[in-house]
């Protein structure tokens, strides 16, 4: 197992990455083996969605071939039509706002990126700053792109991958882990690092600053899919959901985008409650890996400082796995 999304049998996983020359931003898509259905489960005041209410839970969702993530904001959602373009098929999207972060607002997805994260799609699933990750903030930390799975009982799978692009912090300033850390599998996930902790109390007082003055932008998008089959598929974007609440706090107010798909390929059964059991936590790991994987940089717009040069010491304990 990879501990990713493609550990669902079928399923693929590619980006597109724009950084420097301005950019910073990028594109994921996800792609299902045929006879996925799919729905979705939009929250928050401010979502930058295409095609999502072909996907209406109340009729069950629908047949897709993937799902696009991907920067830009609603200009970005463009990247969708060159995703539809390489499949032939129908590609319902979600954007996260990383507009400017490279210094170039104009600097955002298009169809070519859309296009090129369908052609590299394939197994390995590459975390931290690419595709929809490669801008993302989350509070005064940089944010990023994860994923993760679990393996139930009867051999279904539930995966998924996330962006983390938050306002509400996902580390816990008395500890200096994030706070979906403790949902982890054993060495997953980091252990306190000594003196990180005076720098984690030092945050929380408000003696390390935010790296910009820019108005929040709360937005987490993501995918969780298994080849269980579900009464109600769209509970399980609902469980994702709740497992984004455990590793980002405040989410889903009003600014907020945050858009979870979720598609089943219907080839296992298991048990209802331990798929949603698993999404919920799934989702929360995801997003742990996209903080613990991103990285420092400094682009006209500013210093995007990452978690890892924070909490050094913390960091170093991250198995990865």
């Amino acid at each position: 197992m990879r501990n990713s999304i493609t550990d669902v049998p079928g399923v693929r996983a590619g980006h597109a990455t724009r950084a420097g020359g301005g950019a910073l931003t990028g594109t994921t898509a996800v792609l299902f083996p045929p006879g996925t259905r799919a729905t979705v489960d939009v929250r928050g005041g401010g979502p930058a969605t295409r095609d999502t209410a072909a996907l209406d839970p109340r009729h069950g969702g629908r047949e897709v071939r993937g799902v696009v993530l991907t920067g830009g904001s609603a200009y970005g959602l463009a990247a969708a039509g060159g995703a539809a373009r390489e499949l032939g098929s129908f590609v319902p999207a979600a954007a996260l706002f990383d507009l400017g972060r490279g210094g170039d607002f104009h600097a955002r997805p298009g169809p070519d990126e859309g296009a090129e994260a369908v052609r590299n799609a394939g197994v390995d699933v590459a975390q931290g700053n690419v595709g929809a990750g490669t801008g993302a903030l989350n509070a005064s930390l940089r944010g990023g792109l994860g994923t993760a799975s679990a393996t139930l009982p009867g051999g279904a799978v539930v995966g998924v991958v996330a962006a983390l692009n938050a306002v509400g912090p996902s580390v816990d300033f008395d500890t200096g882990l994030p706070f979906a850390a403790r949902l982890g599998l054993p060495g997953e996930f980091p252990e306190p690092g000594g003196d990180d902790l005076d720098a984690a109390r030092a945050a929380a007082s408000g003696h390390v600053p935010p790296f910009t003055d820019a108005p929040p932008f709360n937005t987490v998008i993501g995918v969780v899919v298994t080849n269980a089959r579900v009464p109600d598929l769209f509970r399980v974007a609902n469980a994702a959901q709740d497992g984004l609440a455990l590793a980002v706090r405040p989410a889903h107010g009003l600014t907020d985008g945050d858009t979870v798909f979720a598609a089943s390929t219907g080839t296992h059964d298991a048990a209802a409650d331990d798929v949603l059991t698993a999404a919920r936590v799934v989702f929360a790991r995801a997003l742990v890996h996209g903080l613990l994987r991103a990285e420092s940089v400094t682009t006209p717009w500013g210093r995007l400082t990452a978690y890892r040069d924070l909490y050094p010491r913390t960091a170093a304990t991250y198995g990865g796995s």
